[in-house]
C-alpha cells in the first residue's frame, strides 16, 4: 500500500488527498503484488495531467507496471457474449 500511494500519487498526502484516493490504491496494490497474473479492470480513462490525489487509476497502474483494461477489453479477453452458441 505505502509503495502504491507514495509512487503511485505522491509520496506526502494530506489527509485530505488520501481521503479523496478512496479505496484504489488497495485495489492497485493488490495487482501490484502479482504483476504477472492480476489486471485491474477499470472504467476510468487516462488524464496524465492529472496530480496527487486526482490521478487516474490507468496512469497509477502505468506508473507501477500494473496491467489493467476496460470492461470492453474485458469482455473481448473473456469472448464473452450474451447471444447462445450453436
Amino acid at each position: 500500500m505505502a509503495r502504491v500511494t507514495e509512487q503511485g500519487y505522491a509520496p506526502n498526502l494530506s489527509e485530505e488527498e488520501i481521503e479523496r484516493v478512496g479505496r484504489d490504491p488497495f485495489l492497485i496494490a493488490y495487482a501490484f503484488r502479482d504483476r504477472s497474473r492480476r489486471t485491474v479492470v477499470t472504467t476510468e480513462v487516462s488524464r496524465p495531467k492529472k496530480q496527487r490525489a486526482n490521478r487516474h487509476i490507468p496512469d497509477v497502474c502505468d506508473a507501477l507496471g500494473v496491467l489493467h483494461c476496460n470492461t470492453y477489453d474485458l469482455i473481448r479477453a473473456l469472448d464473452f457474449s450474451t447471444q447462445g452458441r450453436r
